[in-house]
């Protein structure tokens, strides 16, 4: 019989309805449920497309034994991260204080009453392996622990939640931190971060860290070769296994230090900022036809793939797919990778011969005997390998890329097992709309858009906007997540910042278009209304909402996304300069200070926040015509905001200005163009 999660929206929440387990979803009824009946919280997070979530799903989660125990012992409580990123980012938070380390399956335990998390963990196997005890052994300590060292359980949730609490507390700032001297310490440490992996670990986009280096190599000098790390970074992803060369998109990070074999899933939120960053390495001059490729292929897998019929994007695609209707458990990759065979009873021998010549292919493989595409060259395909690489699209979509407009996704794994596919069963789709994400996506399109003039993207880019425009507010406010045009949760702060971020992106793309930027003074109006700290920096939550959560955070560490913080940050300094309402740069300097001390201790945490910086110290204003906006706006100044000017001086064609001043009109295209990159 199901549980308490059938009835829920959400795609990895659902995957656990069948569990023998009495799962509920994070609700006050549940809570009080714990609470009265005296039993501890067993609280997992995860989400649709995490590979070990859906392992331990169908090995400890569907074990009759675990769950008996479990449910007689716990009340246990399911969250899809995506949906409540604020209760995944606490208790991953005292996880990593508990245990040194984090990651998904996140699995912890809470004292009914406070919520305070005493024990934890990631994957737990049903029998002990990998060096890990078995989860029934697990939870039947757990359970001794809570029933009778009850003074060594107090004191351990004691020094948790303090410690929680004390993480909210930011150092304070010294006078006058904000300097070019800690903002070149802060891009240089980050830099360093892309220098070569050559231990064997995975490699992520990581473009937080990417989008820096490519600012940092405007700078004169940089000691670690800012220009040749941003730039290889940009290679590593077009040619690497991490992108999928058939089918376009990126996969979230591959295996191994060679960019070879990749974790399959993909993310809508990589696949935004890895447009936006290639768009950008090709204005500042890195103009590579394998990245051009990459955009456009990309821009053709959100089309086909990930948008939904209303106008939204979808989230993600799993890692695994089934090969056959038969097939008990899907199998990680198949969709993507090619058997040496499949190659050659497909592709005639020059197609082959070519094939190889460009791309990792052997008979023994890359992946378990099957070969993942990694691309050896940057230059354009030869018309025999785009022939090649069509033939096995068509067989992988059943189609030729010319016959499909829309490629419909299998919403669970019974759809995925049960439709009648013209090629390969596809992994399954994540179909929920999420803003923030959504928002990384219209940044990146936009952005291409104004590198390659290819009206299309501009196209998906505001019909996706304009989506989320019409459906995301209900009674006055915005909402994070949309579910078959059903709104869900309050949006968070890493909604609002990366929405004003792609409304100002869009106004930069198209800036004879004034709705854009109206939308982003309104929606920053409503932020800063229920999320703004006194202290500097917006909360993770609104002010009316998470009242059941251990702590209020203001976040500012970067990982697969930027930080709420930093994007908040540097939206202010453009309103500030395309509006000139000093009050946005009053209140950018403001946040700023408040993460300073954390910025000059640890740099490497807080990338964007260092691009807010930048914003702060070097933002520049150009004011020009119509003509001289097309001719500027492709180039790479990343830290200029441009806004067309009918009432320029008599005789100028553009106005640049920085902080409170303007330099003299400048009287030709070749002066602005000289003052714009001295103050680029």
């Amino acid at each position: 019989m199901p549980n308490q999660l059938a009835n829920t929206q959400s795609l990895y929440l659902r995957k656990h309805a069948d569990n023998p387990i009495d799962w509920w979803y994070w609700c006050d009824e549940a809570l009080e449920l714990a609470k009265q009946n005296n039993k501890p919280i067993f609280l997992s997070i995860g989400y649709s497309s995490c590979h070990w979530c859906t392992v331990m799903e169908g090995e400890a989660f569907s074990d009759e034994a675990i769950a008996s125990y479990l449910n007689t012992n716990f009340l246990p409580i399911k969250v899809d991260r995506e949906e409540r990123p604020d209760i995944d980012s606490i208790y991953m938070q005292a996880l990593q204080m508990m245990i040194g380390q984090g990651g998904w399956p996140l699995n912890i335990f809470l004292t009914p009453d406070k919520l305070i998390p005493f024990y934890g963990g990631t994957y737990f196997p049903v029998e002990p392996k990998y060096g890990r005890p078995g989860f029934l052994e697990i939870l039947q300590a757990v359970r001794r622990f809570y029933d009778k060292e009850t003074e060594k359980l107090e004191n351990l949730t004691e020094e948790i939640f303090k410690n929680l609490q004390q993480s909210t507390n930011l150092p304070t700032g010294k006078a006058n931190i904000l300097s070019e001297e800690l903002l070149n310490r802060g891009m240089e440490t980050n830099t360093a971060v892309l220098s070569p992996n050559d231990f064997g670990r995975p490699s992520f986009p990581m473009i937080p860290y990417a989008a820096l280096a490519l600012q940092n190599s405007q700078q004169e000098s940089s000691e670690y070769n800012a220009t040749e790390l941003a730039r290889q970074r940009g290679l590593d992803l077009v040619l690497g296994g991490i992108f999928d060369h058939v089918g376009g998109g990126f996969h979230r990070y591959t295996v191994d230090s060679t960019w070879t074999v990749p974790h399959f899933e993909k993310m809508l939120y990589d696949n935004g900022q890895i447009l936006e960053y290639l768009a950008n390495l090709w204005s500042s001059g890195f103009q590579k036809p394998a990245i051009e490729r990459a955009i456009a292929l990309t821009v053709e897998w959100l089309k086909r793939e990930m948008t939904s019929a209303q106008g939204g994007l979808y989230a993600a695609q799993d890692a695994d797919n089934f090969t056959t209707p038969q097939a008990a458990e899907p199998e990680e990759g198949e969709f993507y990778v090619w058997s040496y065979q499949e190659l050659t009873d497909l592709l005639s021998s020059e197609e082959l011969s070519q094939l190889q010549a460009e791309f990792t292919v052997t008979p023994e493989g890359n992946f378990e005997g099957k070969n993942v595409l990694q691309r050896l060259g940057i230059e354009q395909l030869s018309e025999t390998l785009n022939s090649a690489l069509a033939k096995l699209f068509a067989v992988r979509y059943g189609k030729a890329a010319s016959e499909i407009d829309s490629f419909p996704p299998a919403k669970n794994n019974r759809e995925a097992k049960s439709k009648d596919w013209l090629g390969r069963i596809p992994p399954v789709t994540d179909t929920k709309t999420i803003v923030a994400w959504n928002s990384l996506v219209i940044s990146g399109l936009a952005r291409a858009y104004s590198v390659f003039k290819e009206q299309s993207y501009l196209d998906l880019a505001i019909a996706v906007v304009e989506f989320i425009l019409d459906n995301q507010w209900q009674s006055g406010r915005l909402h994070r997540l949309n579910y078959d045009d059903r709104v869900s949760v309050l949006a968070q702060s890493e909604d609002y910042a990366l929405l004003i971020k792609a409304l100002l992106d869009l106004q930069m793309a198209c800036p004879q278009d004034a709705r854009w930027l109206e939308k982003a003074i309104a929606l920053q109006q409503e932020f800063d209304r229920f999320f703004w700290s006194e202290e500097g920096g917006y909360y993770n939550n609104a002010a009316d909402g998470g009242k059941e959560l251990l702590i209020r955070e203001r976040s500012y560490m970067d990982n697969a996304t930027p930080a709420a913080n930093g994007t908040a940050v540097a939206n202010l300094v453009r309103l500030g300069l395309l509006t000139e309402d000093t009050d946005y740069l009053e209140r950018a300097e403001t946040a700023l200070k408040a993460f300073s001390t954390i910025m000059e201790r640890s740099p490497q945490a807080c990338p964007s926040l260092f691009v807010a910086l930048d914003w702060l110290l070097n933002g520049t204003l150009v004011k020009t015509t119509a003509e001289q906006l097309a001719k500027l706006i492709p180039n790479y100044f990343p830290t200029t905001a441009f806004r067309l000017e009918p009432n320029l001086p008599q005789g100028a064609v553009g106005l640049v200005c920085r902080g409170l001043s303007c330099l003299e009109p400048a009287t030709s295209e070749r002066q602005l163009l000289k003052q714009l990159t001295m103050n680029s």
